[in-house]
This record gives C-alpha cells, structure tokens and sequence, in this order.
C-alpha cells in the first residue's frame, strides 16, 4: 500500500484546480475531490439521474464492483459518461485493476459532509424501485 496524491490544473492559468489522496496500490484516476470540495447541487444533480441513482444502488448493496458488472444492457459509452458524473461530484471512487476500473461509493466522505443524506436517498430509491415493482405487476395505487 502506498499513499498517492493526484491533481489537475486549469489549461488557461496553470492554477491548481483539485488535489486528491488515495491510499492503495496501483496507479489512480484523476478528478476525485476533495471530502470538503465535495458540493450538495452536485451530489443531488448527479442523484437525479435513474441510472446513476442505480449504480450507487447496486454499489450500497454489493461495495466495490467492476464496472463491467454493475448493469447489463447499457452500452459503454453510456456507463462511462455515467462513471464521469458520479466520480467528479465525489460520490464514487474509480481506480484502475488491470483492464477493469473497479468503482466503490464514497460513503463516509458523504456521511462526513452530508449526515443522513445518501442513506435517505438510498431509502427512497428503495421505496421508489418497490413501488415501480408494485405497477409493473398490476398492483393498485
């Protein structure tokens, strides 16, 4: 295990625009922020999505997946455009393994920034997947 930090600059003025530690072996992928640069408009906007909403989903329930193996059906470019989204607004992690990223959900950096958010949201996902179960099979509202 090593201690990596990684971060971007701005192509206009060379300015530092995000720094970020991660603590594993292996090589990192930038743009990760910072537990305080982490922004609630951006975690909600990147939330509001289903897909997404999904993914961090399936990753409360299973923790760190490839991401190859997170939803069938979704073309690649699709998932990658995803991935970029709920990384850049702090909401997940991505590190490379071998041809693989693996992707884990940033919970506790959430939790330290936003007490009770992602476990409310993740209750009302819930909420709202059994309901959607619920009409698909015909069930009255």
């Amino acid at each position: 295990m090593r201690q990596l930090t990684y971060g971007g600059t701005d192509r206009k003025g060379g300015g530092e625009v995000f720094a970020s530690t991660r603590t594993y072996t292996g090589y990192v992928i930038p743009q990760h922020p910072e537990r305080h640069q982490i922004r609630l408009e951006n975690v909600l906007t990147a939330l509001g999505n289903p897909l997404r909403l999904q993914i961090v989903r399936v990753l409360a329930a299973g923790g760190e997946q490839s991401c190859g193996t997170i939803l069938d059906g979704v073309s690649k470019s699709t998932l990658t455009r995803h991935w970029k989204v709920l990384r850049d607004s702090g909401i997940i992690w991505q590190r490379p393994y071998g041809r693989e990223n693996l992707l884990s959900l940033r919970h506790d950096d959430l939790d330290a920034r936003f007490p009770g958010l992602l476990d409310a949201l993740l209750a009302a996902a819930e909420i709202n997947a059994a309901d959607a179960g619920e009409v698909a099979r015909g069930a009255p509202r």
